[in-house]
């Protein structure tokens, strides 16, 4: 999976680093709903790393609802976003973007600066769809 990189002088988790990835591949449409990911085997091979760090990453995106696992035929995205319960959404979204903001801060940027970069983070996952239901 060439799209997906690795730092591996990084201090973030190899395991964390592949979660993040896949997630930004599903909200770009780069691994578009129902298709397959690669095995772990050959994700791990691609990678270089141990297949326990794709397992883990993988059983992780499932456990969110971001993949599921059909025994016997392989991992794909799923059909649809999970369906949390609002409270847990917002939960979500409020440790995200409290580590958005620690960064931004760490880095010296006025909020209107973060939100700037995170208004043109969003655009750039933007999908049709995705505009015509809100």
């Amino acid at each position: 999976m060439r799209a997906l990189h690795l730092d591996f002088a990084s201090a973030t988790p190899i395991w964390s680093q592949i979660e993040e990835g896949m997630r930004r591949l599903v909200a770009s449409s780069a691994l578009a709903p129902g298709r397959p990911v690669p095995s772990v085997r050959d994700l791990a091979k691609d990678l270089r790393v141990n297949p326990a760090t794709v397992v883990k990453a993988y059983q992780r995106l499932a456990d969110a609802g971001i993949l599921t696992v059909k025994r016997g035929d392989g991992t794909y995205v799923a059909d649809a976003p999970p369906a949390l319960a609002r409270g847990e959404r917002d939960r979500s979204l409020r440790e995200a973007a409290s580590r958005y903001a620690a960064l931004a801060l760490s880095l010296g940027a006025s909020e209107a600066d973060a939100a700037a970069h995170l208004s043109a983070a969003w655009r750039t996952f933007e999908r049709p769809s995705r505009k015509e239901k809100a």
